[in-house]
């Protein structure tokens, strides 16, 4: 095996870890999902199994990515980035980034809804940073209740109980940069930030 392809393999256990955390599923929830013993996946991740097609094919179909997202193979050919849009609880969310761990970009699209949602806030780790493109977006974090119109950011701790979605029932678009847990933006800004620069204006 020449050094290239061993480089490769013995990067995919921590990839497979970093994106089982970042899609918040244990061990246990991922031996359920994809028939594969959770001590298998455990040896997997720490880079005691060598990866096989027979293990990444049902990771891949679980986590919905290409295998070569999996393994992190360097693309030929053709130089376009194909995104792949994900649809979660009726979010689209657009991967800006390839790599699995360290800090990921999306960008988010929250739909039009003719009944305002309830907030039903969640937690896990890391830390998310957020800037508004276009629509109002409702954000909830903690006790706060905020709304921020387009060219507003903010970061926050997500282990703080948390939820986001459309301020007025109209279509909100933002982009979303995630950091596992101790990754922050370099650039912070939330409301009372805003209305600081907005009063020096």
């Amino acid at each position: 095996m020449d050094r290239e392809t061993e480089g490769v393999l013995d990067v995919v256990g921590p990839r497979l870890r970093a994106l089982r955390r970042e899609r918040g599923h244990t061990l246990a929830d991922l031996a359920v999902r994809t028939g594969v013993s959770e001590s298998t996946l455990s040896r997997l991740e720490s880079g005691q199994r060598r990866a096989t097609l027979e293990l990444l094919l049902p990771l891949a179909r679980t986590y919905d990515v290409p295998l070569d997202d999996l393994v992190g193979a360097p693309r030929t050919g053709d130089p376009r980035i194909h995104l792949k849009p994900i649809r979660r609880s009726g979010m689209t969310f657009v991967p800006l980034s390839r790599r699995p761990g360290g800090v990921q970009a999306f960008k988010m699209i929250i739909p039009a809804q003719s009944t305002l949602l309830e907030p039903t806030p969640q937690t896990h780790d890391g830390f998310e940073w957020l800037y508004v493109l276009n629509g109002h977006l409702r954000l909830v974090l903690g006790e706060r209740d905020l709304t921020l119109p387009p060219g507003e950011a903010a970061e926050f701790d997500t282990s703080l109980p948390h939820w986001l979605g459309s301020a007025d029932g109209g279509v909100v678009e933002l982009l979303i940069l995630f950091g596992s847990h101790g990754m922050r933006a370099h650039v912070r800004a939330d409301a009372e930030y805003s209305s600081h620069r907005k009063g020096r204006r």
